[in-house]
């Protein structure tokens, strides 16, 4: 069944819409405006910002990365030594021109990542589109989420085209800021010569642990990847500790089942084997490899994946599962069956527009928070991209 009720006005707003000028004037001035307009509010808008900063000083001076520094910010950072390096430009700037180039910096990758895809024009605009609130969530909150979802798409692009010392560059430095880059390690079984991914990739974990050492002694840095995974088992078990009070973290499948049944002592490997197992038969399918449709819907998969089965997942990380969504809805061809087009209103009220001052508040406190509703929509397309990833035959040109 598929959906013909658009009218003439309806596809020539779409058109227009989805017209390169139109896009790129949304997806740059935009956030650049919130940027400015966050800015002056001074720091608690961008508190992440000065963790992100003191990463770099606080290697400079040799401090722990991981303790909590009341005076200086809030929160504690939880980012990889490697960090200090990626971060270094922005925070020897005066902060307020540091905020804004970081923030831009975030949204001109991610732009350049998808528009590197092997899709249409028409198709890369209609991701932007659709993942720019998200992209602006997350900027809000001065993250590094869009810059990791470019990286990931970026090492899918370079594997595709062969650059693989590029492509294994970009999946290592995101392994070692934030653990989520790890999964980029799939993209070997896309790779002409896996031999050569596995000895880039050992190359760029040496080049990249010892990185950070031109900052600070070895001995530190050394040491700072032994904190590192110390808080991440903090934190983790802190995210966990969320369900007490139906918080902002953990918005992922385990925190909606868990919050939805009150079984909160489900623990995380109930949800994680399953999903590795879903997310290894794929590979298995040797002859769908080289299909690009295959592949992208494969790195939709991943990218959805990484968010949902996380405990770690917030709000501003979710830029990464809907940008993995939209590479998939604009796989599903010209005119998808209605329950794409369902499935992609639903995402657009539960995950993009639910933090929003758009959305009512009281159902926002009283149900999409309180039961992790923003990871549903996400949660039912990666269930139904699994499915496609095992039993569609990607050498055809049949969508749905």
């Amino acid at each position: 069944m598929y959906f013909r009720g658009r009218t003439p006005a309806m596809l020539a707003f779409t058109k227009t819409l989805l017209k390169p000028g139109y896009i790129r004037l949304l997806w740059f001035c935009v956030p650049a405006i919130a940027a400015v307009i966050g800015i002056t509010q001074g720091a608690d808008f961008y508190n992440n910002f000065l963790i992100f900063k003191q990463v770099f000083w606080h290697t400079i001076d040799q401090k722990n990365l991981y303790l909590a520094y009341p005076n200086e910010y809030l929160d504690k950072n939880h980012y990889g030594p490697f960090f200090s390096l990626i971060i270094a430009p922005f925070a020897i700037l005066p902060v307020p021109l540091g905020v804004f180039l970081w923030i831009m910096a975030n949204i001109a990758i991610l732009f350049f990542a998808i528009h590197q895809l092997p899709l249409s024009t028409w198709s890369k605009n209609a991701i932007l589109l659709i993942a720019l609130i998200e992209a602006l969530t997350a900027i809000q909150n001065v993250q590094f989420n869009p810059m990791l979802t470019a990286w990931i798409v970026l090492a899918y692009v370079f594997t595709k085209r062969n650059h693989t010392l590029l492509a294994t560059a970009f999946i290592v430095a995101g392994m070692l800021v934030k653990i989520y880059g790890i999964v980029g390690f799939a993209f070997i079984f896309f790779s002409n010569d896996y031999k050569k991914f596995i000895t880039y990739s050992l190359m760029w974990s040496v080049v990249f642990f010892v990185a950070p050492m031109i900052l600070a002694d070895p001995e530190f840095i050394v040491q700072s990847y032994v904190d590192w995974y110390n808080s991440l088992v903090e934190k983790n078990e802190e995210n966990l500790s969320t369900y007490l009070f139906t918080g902002m973290q953990d918005i992922s499948f385990m925190g909606f089942v868990r919050r939805v049944s009150g079984l909160y002592t489900l623990p995380n490997w109930y949800f994680l084997i399953p999903a590795a197992i879903l997310s290894l038969i794929p590979l298995l399918r040797f002859s769908q490899h080289a299909e690009t449709s295959f592949q992208l819907t494969y790195l939709a998969q991943l990218l959805i994946g990484l968010v949902i089965f996380s405990s770690s997942a917030e709000s501003p990380t979710y830029v990464i599962a809907v940008t993995g969504f939209a590479i998939w809805y604009v796989l599903q061809g010209p005119t998808p069956p209605l329950h794409i087009y369902l499935l992609l209103f639903l995402l657009l009220i539960l995950t993009v527009f639910s933090p929003t001052d758009l959305f009512p508040r009281y159902i926002r406190e009283n149900y999409v928070i309180k039961y992790s509703l923003k990871a549903l929509p996400c949660m039912i397309a990666w269930l139904k991209i699994s499915w496609q990833l095992i039993t569609k035959d990607h050498r055809t040109k049949a969508y749905g």
